[in-house]
């Protein structure tokens, strides 16, 4: 919300921009911005009581800021805007698809089937109510067209706002891409993003275990981010503790400021796309694919023709089957040599041209 939305708000003459979700750190000095303000609705587990005091929260602030449009990035606050909306006159929000979120919820067993059924209907009855009454729909992924029927009910314009990349403030690209370092170097893998074993956490310790026993001391792995699953979060860090020389954790039960996710990029040599197949990611572009191209960082990826189309386009990496991988010694020798990026980092997969999509949307709601 701060680094690609509020970024690209902020620069509309007259603006004032509020974000109000679960509670950060600070902005680094030069992120600030006389016009963008920051507002903590909850602060811990998504699990956490605080959850229903955010509502209340989030209420409050509707009551006293009175905006002029509200952007929901999340559909529990949908409800509220909804009322909010229907107490006068005039009122407008849109609403920000960033997940499908029925369909990761009933097949994702977090909850148990009676709970994932009802909250899936509920989900889903809550989003097809919204659509019919916003001035807008902004999704993430353009597959999203075709998986949320309640789309062909929006009142108002769909826009399509795929996750691009938005560099830190002050933060220079590079325009070359990043070559692998020679057999005499450490090669220091990353593993970024949301910490799940859905999203591959275990394969890419995996990797690294048996790229140690291959080469001791010339593997080592990052993983860096945040971790909404306790008992994983527990046997990762327990992991660590045995292995600390060639595998770190940076974050876990705290969400990780994205300035240090992006410091771990530009550190490392190799980017891990682990995913394991699901319906909830097969046709989803995960962020950090967006992220390490945009930084020119070569990358090993899970299997999926979605992402591997992106790869192959720039020669950015190679496909990589995690749960059945080759021998270390033969991926090592696959790896060295090869020139990744020879045309370049890419440009088009930054949000600036994405964020501009943003300037009718907003013209039509005001």
């Amino acid at each position: 919300m701060r680094g690609k939305f509020a970024e690209t708000l902020r620069q509309r003459p007259g603006t004032v921009v509020h974000i109000a979700g679960r509670r950060a750190g600070a902005p680094a000095p030069q992120a600030t911005q006389p016009n963008v303000f920051q507002h903590s609705l909850f602060a811990g587990s998504r699990l956490s009581p605080g959850r229903l005091l955010a509502q209340w929260r989030f209420w409050c602030l509707l009551r006293r800021l009175g905006p002029d449009v509200v952007i929901v990035h999340a559909p529990e606050l949908l409800p509220l805007t909804l009322l909010w909306r229907g107490l006068a006159p005039g009122r407008r929000f849109i609403y920000d698809v960033r997940e499908n979120y029925a369909l990761n919820v009933s097949t994702q067993h977090v909850y148990g089937r009676a709970v994932r059924q009802a909250l899936a209907a509920g989900l889903r009855f809550v989003e097809s109510w919204a659509a019919r009454r916003a001035a807008g729909v902004v999704v993430a992924e353009i597959s999203y067209l075709d998986e949320l029927p309640f789309l062909t009910e929006a009142a108002g314009p769909v826009l399509v706002l795929e996750n691009k990349y938005q560099p830190q403030p002050g933060e220079r690209l590079p325009t070359r891409g990043r070559q692998l370092p020679t057999p005499a170097e450490p090669l220091r893998l990353l593993y970024s993003g949301t910490i799940s074993d859905l999203n591959g956490v275990w394969e890419a310790v995996a990797l690294a275990e048996s790229l140690q026993a291959a080469r001791p001391g010339e593997a080592h792995l990052t993983i860096v981010g945040f971790c909404q699953q306790p008992a994983l979060l527990r046997a990762l860090q327990r992991k660590v503790a045995a292995h600390p020389h060639w595998l770190r954790l940076v974050g876990g039960p705290e969400p990780v400021p994205h300035a240090r996710i992006v410091a771990e990029i530009q550190r490392s040599h190799l980017g891990l796309l682990p995913y394991r197949p699901h319906p909830s990611t097969e046709r989803c572009r995960p962020t950090k694919l967006f992220e390490y191209l945009a930084h020119g960082l070569p990358m090993l990826v899970s299997p999926n023709p979605l992402w591997l189309a992106q790869v192959e386009r720039y020669a950015a990496g190679r496909a990589f089957d995690f749960a059945a991988p080759p021998p270390a010694s033969e991926l090592l020798a696959s790896l060295q040599g090869r020139a990744f990026y020879p045309a370049g980092v890419p440009t088009d997969v930054l949000w600036a041209e994405e964020g501009k999509k943003l300037w009718p949307l907003l013209d039509s709601s005001v």
